[in-house]
């Protein structure tokens, strides 16, 4: 928007009588609560919604009675407006942010207008797993009516349960066909006799894959022969893997179409599950397993079957890289959080596509119960493992799943600390990954001594390093007290009579904390320098370029 257009937007805003559900004024003169701006954030953009509004306002430098400008300094530079984008998306449903973020300069004043977009359609936002929601002026919860009119909007067609009329049994594989009789007999074993008695059509209505012997767009995604694709153009219904060097430098690929109850397998086929070894604490004999359980893969592989947005056209994607794999699949995850998945352990409330995922449910291909990707998440605690990583920005699910240990002190810690919670590995594991830790996560493991360090450079806490016979690397990496510091410069100059620099640094250089950057150690010696200077112990007999470190 032109500055022209913002302008014209705020007066209009200031003009209304009084605030409404997706318009709100603050002063915020200096700085406003976070989370208070995440629930007006949850609150505009579910009334936005219910409105039938696109998006709507929350301005800063507005006062709420008389909406005159005050003006206001928060988050002065554009850089940090910015990143509370991302700040916003890490605490919302499907990373929902904000449009944009608008500065308009007055007479009066800088005033901030966050353009918040109106919920999805079926899907209400929430900020910090709460749902919120405006009575007038006021901020309040998301009741349930509105949770319902909301949810009541995703009631449209299913896509996957639309019957294909020109399409015949004559159209469906039959190894495919008898693949999915034996994992029905699996799947209810109280069923496997009648099974062996029913004709293909009585079988395919049993297991709802077909619709009243109709063939449905689920029935050819499963078991269509591969020339019967034509029938649910222009979706793009194929596997795709693809091997790659440590690069990423394309080594192989291969693509597998209909049927897609038979390609899993082909594409597992394809993953080198090779043994990983590595030593145990304790022992000189190693570990072996393989570096990926197979459950992981196909259930990773059968997730992106069950939830991919079909109407994009895209395709399933499998990448495997030299110890990871990675799996793509188009459309927003629809729990909008995983570690909602995981923690409370909790099935979806609704599905993309809710006829093909209970067909793939009897026919054992996904557990529609909600435990297939907490299961994943407790193979790879099992094996030390990392944690699957989920990326849900741009409409799209892309998880990441590791076949190596990352960081040898995690794995010692999972490996002693049987009474870790899922919910403080999963903790622990950002801190492995290097990601950052929301306030809560990181007041949690330091109240139990988990970690220590600064914000953002965590490691493992002092009790966990003793107990897990990590002593000396805690030491490395937590470095020594500060007078150590001071003590050893004034010693080795006592030795040399003077050190520049450069001699410094190198005296240093190796004892300072390892999870210090080196501009953080440059900044580290520097400041010691200037410590013992302004104590009248050394001074510097160079110049600023040329040091020459003296005693005093």
């Amino acid at each position: 928007m032109t500055p022209k257009q913002l302008q014209e937007i705020l007066d209009d805003l200031r003009n209304l009588l009084s605030e409404n559900e997706i318009v709100e004024f603050k002063e915020a003169k200096n700085n406003y609560d976070f989370s208070k701006l995440g629930k007006y954030f949850s609150a505009i953009s579910n009334e936005g919604n219910l409105g039938g509004k696109p998006y709507g306002w929350l301005v800063f430098g507005v006062e709420d009675k008389e909406h005159s400008i005050v003006g206001t300094t928060y988050r002065s530079h554009r850089s940090d407006l910015d990143k509370l984008k991302g700040e916003i998306a890490n605490k919302t449903t499907n990373r929902i942010s904000f449009i944009d973020i608008h500065e308009v300069d007055t007479a009066d004043g800088r005033v901030i207008m966050f353009q918040i977009p109106a919920a999805p359609k079926g899907i209400p936002v929430a900020f910090d797993g709460h749902y919120y929601a405006r009575d007038g002026e006021e901020l309040s919860p998301l009741n349930i009516e509105k949770i319902e009119r909301i949810r009541a909007q995703a009631t449209k067609e299913d896509w996957s349960a639309v019957v294909v009329a020109a399409a015949t049994i004559g159209d469906l594989d039959e190894d495919a066909i008898a693949v999915a009789r034996k994992n029905y007999k699996s799947k209810f074993p109280d069923k496997a006799e009648d099974v062996d008695s029913w004709d293909d059509i009585t079988f395919l209505n049993k297991a709802k894959v077909t619709s009243k012997g109709k063939i449905t767009r689920t029935a050819l995604i499963l078991l269509g022969k591969d020339e019967s694709e034509h029938f649910l153009n222009p979706a793009d219904v194929k596997i795709r893997w693809k091997l790659v060097d440590e690069k990423n430098d394309d080594i192989d690929y291969d693509i597998f179409g209909l049927p897609l109850i038979l390609s899993v397998e082909k594409v597992y086929a394809k993953i080198r599950n090779i043994k990983y070894r590595y030593m145990q604490e304790g022992t000189i004999f190693p570990a072996e397993v393989s570096k990926y359980e197979p459950f992981s893969i196909r259930e990773a592989i059968n997730n992106c079957i069950a939830h991919q947005d079909y109407t994009k056209n895209a395709r399933i994607n499998v990448i495997e890289m030299p110890d990871q794999l990675v799996f793509t699949n188009q459309g927003s995850f629809i729990p909008g959080n995983v570690e909602k998945v995981v923690i409370e352990d909790a099935p979806e409330e609704s599905y993309r596509n809710g006829f093909l995922a209970t067909a793939m449910f009897n026919l054992k291909m996904v557990d529609t119960a909600g435990g297939g990707i907490k299961r994943i998440f407790n193979f790879q605690r099992a094996r030390f493992f990392p944690l699957p990583d989920y990326d849900l920005s741009n409409e799209k699910v892309k998880m990441s799943l590791s076949g190596k240990i990352l960081d040898m002190d995690y794995a010692r810690l999972l490996a002693q600390n049987k009474d870790l919670t899922l919910e403080e590995i999963m903790m622990l594991d950002k801190v492995q990954k290097k990601q950052q830790l929301t306030r809560d996560e990181e007041k949690h493991l330091k109240s139990k001594r988990l970690i220590e360090g600064r914000k953002p450079n965590f490691f493992i806490g002092l009790r966990v390093a003793q107990k897990t016979g990590q002593k000396a690397d805690y030491t490395k990496t937590k470095g020594f007290d500060k007078q150590y510091y001071l003590d050893l410069i004034i010693k080795a100059i006592k030795e040399h009579k003077d050190l520049s620099r450069k001699d410094v640094d190198e005296l240093l250089w190796s004892k300072l904390p390892d999870w210090m950057t080196d501009k953080q150690k440059k900044n580290k010696v520097g400041n010691l320098l200037s410590e013992l200077r302004t104590s009248d112990l050394i001074c510097n007999k160079g110049t600023f370029t040329n040091s020459k470190w003296s005693l005093k």
